[in-house]
């Protein structure tokens, strides 16, 4: 063979080699559409609310999966956002802090991006949609909230029209409803909703209740008209549409605490019509499946046909690259606004193990947030001041001190309400060693930066000032005001 020859399958090789790279590039892929409500938990109908109205969100769990246990890494937005956004646990990245970080110029570790950059790296447009057709008549919140200074633009378009000719596109849309205060139409009967035992059986707390799925009703409503320009604009057939909580429920022990009620919340995912579904993914059906919220964006790089960043602690959830199915889910809580705890949980398919890091803290630990937005944090207060609490909720809310330990079955006790790390059942001293050195690994392999609080100047330095209304005052407030 002389030297020609060789020449020729050369050229040949490289022409053969760009031709395969570039039919990779130009395969076509799905776009993705992120919906994303705020202080949110499983108050569907779906999930099996009442006084909820949410035919959109039904229709689409029915069309796609639904998620019965997919849990967000931290209680509250800007720490859960940065974790599942990066793909980190907040933790890690030192991002734990709610709302830190903002004017000091930190930045996240080496090695770690928003996956809006990683997507965007793998040729894809991303948005974080604020303005719609005005046909529509709202406009998303555009709500990024991370606890990390970024200094470079993470969304490369907020405008709706910017889709359809730039497609494959990664775009979210940020909804403040169900977010404090609440502006639903009124739609719930406060006689009808189904109160969890942990709160106080009291008018406040029933309109304060019905109000919150007002707004999930109102989300639904919205969440609908994005869906049908969707199809109107001709997307649909190619969009993989995601919807979650970017945490749990925006009641006393909800947000900014590590129950299920503070992490667990809504996933459903509807895959695009024109795309095979794939491994691990069945339309029309339910899962149980673990989930942490911080697997959502190795699975969107999986989407894309990108590598998976050597850093990243989500696990992919579907295709020929999934990871193994999670036996746990972690969870985190630190400072939130002058608040400081500091609360590490594990939880598994049945049980929910929780370390208090700082017990000698009441749970009603001074909040202006809560008490400003929070009718019923001040009922709470007023009713054990007369007397009128259940035994559990005086023990629970006023003790002056908190349980270093709890463990909790939720099976059997979903609103985790008995604690069982003083049971004399073998069984359950058994789960409580495993699920406590299981945290114990959790914390030191993921470099935990929550071990050390924060000076307390700088959490005194984001209190707040404004009047606090009472339980009753609040409600005298709201019968005057209709």
């Amino acid at each position: 063979m002389n030297l020609r020859h060789l020449r020729l399958i050369a050229f040949a090789l490289v022409t053969l080699g760009s031709v395969v790279v570039g039919s990779a590039a130009d395969a076509k892929r799905p776009n993705v559409l992120w919906l994303i409500g705020e202080d949110f938990s499983p108050d569907l109908g779906c999930y099996g609310a009442k006084e909820v109205w949410s035919p959109n969100l039904d229709q689409l769990a029915a069309q796609g999966m639904r998620f019965n246990r997919m849990f967000t890494t931290a209680p509250v937005c800007s720490a859960s956002r940065s974790a599942f956004m990066t793909g980190m646990y907040q933790t890690t990245i030192g991002a734990q802090n709610h709302r830190s970080h903002r004017d000091d110029g930190y930045t996240v570790p080496a090695g770690v991006r928003p996956i809006t950059d990683w997507m965007r790296d793998a040729g894809y447009l991303t948005a974080n949609i604020r303005v719609f057709p005005a046909a529509l008549g709202f406009r998303g919140s555009g709500k990024t909230d991370w606890n990390f200074t970024y200094p470079a633009q993470p969304f490369d378009s907020d405008q709706w029209s910017d889709l359809k000719g730039r497609q494959p596109f990664m775009a979210q849309v940020n909804f403040q409803e169900t977010h404090r205060t609440f502006h639903g139409p009124k739609r719930a009967d406060p006689a009808k909703v189904v109160l969890p035992p942990i709160y106080p059986d009291h008018p406040v707390t029933r309109e304060d209740w019905a109000a919150y799925l007002d707004d999930a009703s109102e989300l639904d409503r919205k969440i609908g008209l994005v869906l049908r320009q969707l199809e109107t604009d001709g997307l649909a057939d190619d969009t993989i549409v995601i919807f979650m909580g970017d945490h749990g429920q925006a009641h006393v022990r909800g947000k900014q605490f590590v129950y299920d009620d503070g992490l667990r919340v809504p996933f459903i995912v509807r895959w695009a019509k024109n795309f095979p579904e794939p491994n691990g993914f069945k339309s029309g059906t339910v899962s149980d499946r673990i989930m942490e919220a911080i697997d959502i964006a190795p699975t969107l790089l999986a989407i894309a046909g990108a590598a998976k960043p050597a850093k990243m602690q989500g696990r992919i959830l579907f295709g020929d690259r999934a990871e193994p199915a999670r036996d746990v889910a972690f969870g985190a809580r630190d400072r939130c606004d002058e608040t400081v705890f500091r609360f590490r949980t594990v939880r598994d398919a049945r049980f929910r193990y929780i370390r208090n890091f700082t017990p000698e803290r009441p749970f009603l630990q001074a909040n202006a947030y809560k008490e400003r937005q929070y009718p019923v944090w001040n009922l709470i207060k007023e009713l054990g001041a007369a007397g009128k609490l259940t035994e559990w909720q005086q023990k629970f809310y006023l003790s002056p001190t908190m349980a270093s330990e709890e463990l909790y079955d939720m099976d059997t006790d979903p609103w985790s309400m008995q604690n069982l790390v003083g049971s004399k059942d073998p069984a359950h001293q058994s789960t409580l060693a495993r699920l406590r050195s299981t945290l114990d690994r959790w914390l030191t392999d993921s470099d935990d930066q929550g071990r050390v609080l924060e000076p307390a100047a700088l959490a005194a330095a984001v209190g707040f000032t404004k009047p606090v209304v009472t339980g009753a005052a609040k409600q005298k407030q709201s019968k005057q005001a209709n």
